[in-house]
């Protein structure tokens, strides 16, 4: 992600109106700065530019935008009547995200003053009309929020446009590291490496997993000693797995895989992973607790190989940075189907991330009956209940697909007692037949993102700044309408891209 992310703010205007009227105009473009930085929580620093008035300044504007490292997108507003083939050269540069602004100085009208002078002063209402029309003419992709940033609900759809824009920065420059290849004969883990490197730009690679195991194996024990000491600050340790108890060894070895892997990804700076228990090399254990300490961290994860949802669930780490709730890699695993009651039950072979609980979990030793290695150490819990998404990225040949589903972590019915990992229950929407259906539908994966975090107006966001496609499961969805849905989805993406 960039070092200290901005966006910037262009407002657009003309010379004709004259000095005094564009003193105006700047003064209260950076009172709209300031109102919308003193009353947001936006994750991102927004830096005021002087008015544009002419095509020369605003091709140079964006140009400069596009390669300036920590600018993660724009704001642009029409404060008077900016003409808009002026901005044709510009837009058409532009390769960063944009989100039209179409608000105005004042929240009310002074209905008993009002004159000429402010009526030529303030024109937004139909010089972001202009400005809205060449955006189509060019078709400029964009987000549009109308209204005052005084509005908590304005200010919310910037956020979540801003959130978006560091998930999209970040793929721009991040590293993947598969450590193997992905799980044999299995379809939805595959992908076209680079063509997700020309739509996110993310470079995906494969190591052996014995160059990850050189390093772990390399692991002092003094490294080791303090991640026990740490987990045993953070964790319920089951007592077989303490200094003395007769699995301690256990626990020594996934510290030593923690340290070994943080140290690997933090060398190579990548900021997401995948891990295959069919492909383990000299690894005694499937890194199961690695692997949540380092998803709670903010790395992307997937397994089985499944660097498309590694890839998603980095995005979303970074794109849910500093809200309440967490995000963890998530596999549907089994059904509750008692009419009226229906539920899913959530979880995977170890790797789910403490970030969606907040309870203190419980860090123990289970056998696992797949991968034929040692037992495995792993933490245990179960997610807080709330609103929530889970979200899928498949590739369909021509494009991608981002299927969301919106979905009420709830408690389970009853207590797990026997369930040896972390695990998720909730209740999808509309409602589990129609979410399934859907979901089926869609060819969306197995593999998934949960997150309590951030929802479908940043996902969406995110589809549209990578042009991917995206495709919602709400309280709203009839599994007929969605099928209708992904046909258009797919005559307009077929399309857009070219016969």
């Amino acid at each position: 992600m960039a070092n200290d992310p901005e966006v910037w703010f262009l407002t657009g205007s003309q010379a004709l109106y004259g000095p005094e009227t564009l003193d105006q105009v700047a003064t209260q473009s950076q009172e709209i700065v300031d109102k919308l930085v003193a009353l947001s929580a936006l994750p991102v620093r927004v830096v005021w530019k002087p008015v544009l008035l002419d095509a020369a300044a605003i091709h140079r504007q964006v140009l400069e935008a596009n390669s300036a490292p920590d600018c993660v997108g724009l704001i642009a507003w029409m404060h008077t009547f900016s003409p808009a083939k002026m901005w044709i050269a510009g837009l058409d540069a532009l390769q960063k995200p944009l989100l039209h602004l179409h608000t105005q100085a004042g929240m009310a009208l002074p209905w008993s003053t009002i004159d000429m002078d402010f009526m030529n002063l303030n024109q937004a209402a139909h010089g972001d009309r202009e400005f809205g029309y060449i955006q189509s003419r060019l078709g400029v992709p964009r987000k549009t929020v109308a209204g005052h940033v005084e509005n908590p609900a304005v200010r919310a759809r910037v956020e979540d446009w801003a959130r978006a824009a560091l998930g999209r920065d970040e793929l721009r420059r991040l590293r993947l590291a598969r450590f193997g290849d992905n799980m044999r004969d299995v379809a939805v883990t595959e992908g076209d490496k680079v063509e997700a490197q020309l739509r996110f730009g993310v470079s995906v690679n494969t190591y052996g997993v014995n160059d990850l195991v050189a390093v772990v194996d390399a692991v002092a024990d003094d490294a080791i000693d303090k991640l026990v000491v740490e987990y045993a600050d953070l964790y319920d340790v089951a007592p077989e797995l303490l200094p003395g108890g007769e699995r301690h060894e256990s626990l020594r070895y996934g510290a030593r895989v923690e340290a070994g892997m943080r140290s690997f990804l933090e060398d190579g700076g990548f900021g997401a992973f995948t891990t295959n228990f069919e492909d383990l090399g000299g690894l005694r254990q499937l890194p199961g607790l690695a692997v949540q300490r380092l998803m709670a961290d903010g790395y992307g994860f997937g397994g089985e190989g499944d660097w498309k949802t590694a890839v998603l669930l980095r995005a979303t780490k970074v794109m849910a940075a500093g809200l309440p709730g967490g995000t963890s890699f998530m596999e549907d695993y089994t059904y509750h189907l008692v009419p009226g009651e229906e539920k899913i039950l959530g979880a995977h072979m170890l790797e789910v991330c403490p970030s969606i609980t907040s309870s203190r979990p419980s860090l123990e030793v289970h056998p696992l009956s797949i991968g034929g290695r040692e037992d495995p150490v792993r933490l245990r819990f179960t997610a807080d209940p709330a609103e929530a998404v889970v979200a899928g990225l498949s590739d369909l040949g021509d494009r991608f697909r981002l299927t969301v589903n919106e979905v009420d972590v709830v408690e389970p019915d009853e207590a797990l007692p026997a369930l040896p990992v972390a695990c998720a229950v909730w209740e999808p929407r509309p409602s589990l037949a129609t979410s399934a259906e859907s979901w089926l539908m869609a060819g969306a994966p197995h593999h998934t993102v949960l997150s309590t975090a951030v929802g479908v107006e940043v996902l969406g966001d995110f589809a549209e700044m990578t042009a991917t496609e995206i495709a919602v499961i709400d309280a709203d969805t009839t599994a007929r309408g969605f099928q209708r849905e992904l046909r258009w989805n797919a005559a307009y993406h077929r399309l857009a891209g070219g016969l």
